[in-house]
């Protein structure tokens, strides 16, 4: 690279050309070692927001970016798979999914996240569990993957040090939304996984990154391929976050949600099911990953075997193991907030319009999220929802109860909440959960 000044590169980047593997790996090597300056990648990244990589190109990033620190490695007889969403407000369908894809006798790694702004981090949902250690060694990873069929732990710090760098540039440059730098990011962390298949969930809606289905699919589509192009098998869920998922926002909530789930359990409502969503994106992702682990024919199979896994308790079992193998006594008592406060309906009518990115900035209000990623959490704070979009409500009737472990933040959260809600005289377009695949 010596040849080739980072201001050349930059300027390629601005009119929109190709780069060669040599210009990413100087972009990827330099951005680590301390050798281009802040400036310089800064200039590239808002060069990229206008004029985004190839595929190609992208791809190729990815894989610098994967080998830019350490990665996980299974032994080869292992076929390791995982599933990512893009986010969402009461999304936990990773404590669910992945222990029945190993009772189904799959293989399932994952390097977890935390909260950040209005969506939930899986981390934060397992640290509400007293005891449980998200932070284990590569090999405490490898072992238990190999031994009870899953893990879910917290990205190490040698792990995409590249991605790390590039994306606190990105948000202080405000070039986050570029698609070609968010499958970078997302991608060489699964990569570096060491995972033969992802399953992704992209989301659309009120409560997503991606506001519209046009956006979700095309950045499935990306994900899709720059995994392809790095050697995974990869499919994608395209789901609607319009509405929040499940019962519960709110970490020790949500693990709540997710072990009466496994157990079997429903919370019926207003003849409502409230765990129905949860459950069913729930088998529907662990369905594919079970059919990408060859363990059964096709998807419609692989979903039985998923169903049968879930009510028989054998994912619950596999739940306790992953507990027990990272820290977690099994009969564990959850964190369970001291206060509680309820919202009623100011009016009669059916909620046709949620702003469930509003539902999410409540939760942080509360303490349950974080605003900036240094922020202390509380593990009990959260919210509970009694309505589901286009259900009939009368004025009066209890649409939110808060939880939380300070009471001076729960009359707040009333006006944002509900503020996030529309009425109307008659129900609205139906609300399907899963609105695509691309397989």
């Amino acid at each position: 690279m010596s040849t080739v000044s980072f201001a050349e590169i930059i300027n390629k980047r601005k009119l929109g050309l190709e780069h060669t593997p040599e210009e990413l790996q100087y972009l990827v090597s330099g951005s680590v070692s301390g050798q281009l300056a802040d400036y310089q990648i800064s200039a590239w990244l808002m060069a990229t927001y206008f004029n985004n990589l190839s595929k190609k190109n992208t791809a190729e990033l990815t894989a610098f970016m994967r080998d830019s620190g350490e990665t996980i490695a299974y032994p080869e007889n292992l076929l390791v798979v995982d599933k990512h969403s893009t986010g969402g407000v009461g999304d936990k369908c990773t404590l669910i999914t992945a222990p029945i894809v190993a009772a189904c006798g799959g293989h399932i790694g994952s390097l977890a996240g935390r909260g950040l702004g209005h969506t939930g981090g899986t981390l934060d949902k397992l640290e509400s569990i007293p005891g449980f250690k998200v932070f284990i060694s590569k090999e405490e990873i490898v072992k238990n993957v190999a031994s009870s069929g899953l893990c879910i732990a917290g990205q190490t710090k040698n792990i995409c040090p590249a991605d790390k760098k590039l994306y606190a540039l990105r948000d202080v440059t405000s070039t986050v939304d570029s698609i070609s730098l968010i499958c970078a990011s997302i991608m060489s962390k699964k990569l570096a996984e060491g995972i033969k298949a992802l399953v992704l969930d992209v989301k659309f809606g009120s409560g997503a990154f991606m506001k519209t289905i046009e956006e979700a699919r095309e950045l499935a589509q990306w994900l899709k391929e720059i995994g392809e192009l790095n050697g995974l098998k990869v499919q994608a869920l395209i789901t609607d976050m319009s509405q929040p998922l499940g019962r519960y926002a709110g970490n020790a909530l949500e693990i709540k949600e997710c072990v009466e789930i496994l157990q079997g359990r429903a919370f019926v409502e207003n003849d409502i099911d409230f765990y129905s969503d949860t459950r069913e994106l729930s088998l529907q992702l662990a369905a594919h990953l079970i059919y990408l682990s060859q363990i059964a024919p096709s998807v419609e199979e692989a979903y039985k075997l998923a169903h049968e896994k879930l009510q028989n308790g054998e994912a619950y079992s596999k739940y306790l193991d992953m507990c027990h193998n990272q820290g977690a006594t099994k009969n564990t008592k959850l964190p369970e907030a001291e206060f509680k406060q309820t919202i009623k309906a100011p009016q009669s009518g059916y909620i046709t319009e949620i702003n469930t990115e509003a539902l999410g900035y409540a939760c942080v209000d509360l303490k349950a999220g974080r605003a900036q990623s240094g922020d202390l959490i509380d593990p009990a704070n959260g919210i509970e929802w009694h309505f589901k979009k286009n259900q009939p409500v009368k004025a009066g009737d209890t649409l939110f109860t808060l939880y939380s472990n300070d009471s001076q933040l729960l009359l707040p959260a009333e006006d944002k909440l509900l503020k996030a809600l529309t009425f109307s005289d008659s129900p609205g377009t139906n609300y399907k959960l899963i609105e695509g695949f691309l397989t």
